[in-house]
């Protein structure tokens, strides 16, 4: 069995979630021995399909009529479309209809979680849906490996000075304005935020956030993933106030790297992240302040020992094996198709 590892255009999202995605699914191959190729004119039995681009759609039909099996993952949904980009409320509807159409074309359709399992269930889209997640290399993110001090050189950190930081686009959906109103609610901590949208693409009220000038306020921009892997050990709170994920593996990362962690109470994390026992939660800006102030002074229990337990469930060497079964299962889907004549190459 040979997988093609297709994801069109990934230079676009390179620095987004899936853009991690497809790194960790190259890795989780690697681990479980699975070959792959990224070339789709090279020879493959199964195209595993990442991206909702024209492009993406029009090679799941190709490989259809060629008569191979296609995995179509389903990294978006409707609900984690909106409140993002210009727009993105009004073309949520139509936003839907393209990746059902998309993911329709899968033999199997492939998700980070239970959450987002029945969200797409919902679709009606009458195709076999497995949820994988997307995974953490526990190799690379190793507290032993980061350097905090570095972080806290670079930025400028005092020893005993507190930093709460965020990794994300720049979307309202990723809880950025929170993340700005805190900042001027609690002015004694550094507030730094690692990632960076283009400030046209967003709406208003983002562009206004991201250019907000506070002396404790940092947008840092996209860093490499050493940066990132400093930080995440540096700082004394890694705060996630995304309102709608698939998965979030910014999130996993934390975790692995035992980042104090504090989340938005949202259903995606309900069952397997649990308010103090392996993560900290809270709804509110007035819940979020209160936790923010609890965590960052040691008046709660450390619990990140317990949360890099919920990374370690998900390493890599993990989703390597359950990919290989979800393959298996799509060429079983496959196989009972009726069979179809193959096409002339698009």
């Amino acid at each position: 069995m040979k997988v093609l590892l297709y994801s069109g255009h990934l230079n676009w999202i390179y620095g987004s979630g899936v853009g991690r995605a497809i790194r960790h699914q190259k890795r989780a191959l690697e681990s479980a021995g699975i070959p792959y190729t990224t070339d789709p004119h090279d020879s493959y039995d199964v195209a595993h399909i990442n991206t909702i681009f024209p492009s993406s759609l029009l090679l799941a039909k190709k490989a259809h009529r060629q008569g191979k099996t296609v995995v179509y993952h389903g990294h978006s949904t409707q609900e984690d479309f909106r409140n993002s980009f210009l727009f993105s409320n009004q073309l949520a509807p139509l936003f839907k209809k393209w990746i059902s159409a998309c993911y329709r074309t899968g033999d199997l359709i492939l998700t980070p979680t239970p959450y987002s399992k029945s969200l797409l269930e919902g679709y009606g889209l009458g195709k076999p849906i497995l949820d994988v997640s997307n995974g953490i290399d526990l190799s690379y993110f190793d507290r032993a490996q980061a350097d905090g001090q570095r972080f806290r050189a670079q930025y400028n950190i005092a020893p005993q000075e507190k930093v709460i930081i965020s990794v994300g686009l720049f979307l309202e959906r990723k809880g950025i304005l929170d993340f700005v109103e805190m900042a001027k609610r609690l002015p004694q901590y550094r507030f730094i935020w690692f990632g960076h949208t283009d400030l046209h693409t967003v709406p208003a009220a983002v562009r206004r956030a991201v250019r907000t000038d506070l002396p404790n306020l940092t947008f840092a921009g996209y860093v490499e993933s050493d940066a990132l892997r400093d930080a995440y050990a540096g700082c004394d709170l890694y705060w996630f106030p995304t309102h709608e994920e698939t998965e979030g593996i910014v999130l996993l990362e934390a975790l692995a790297m035992r980042a104090p962690t504090l989340i938005r109470a949202i259903p995606i994390y309900e069952g397997w992240l649990r308010d103090g026992v392996n993560i900290y939660k809270a709804n509110s800006l007035d819940s979020f302040e209160q936790r923010i102030y609890d965590i960052v002074n040691h008046r709660v229990p450390d619990v990140t020992d317990a949360a890099y337990e919920v990374a370690r469930e998900r390493s890599i060497a993990a989703i390597g094996e359950q990919l290989r079964a979800a393959y298996e299962t799509a060429l079983q889907h496959h196989s009972a198709r009726p069979v179809q004549t193959a096409r002339a190459s698009l």
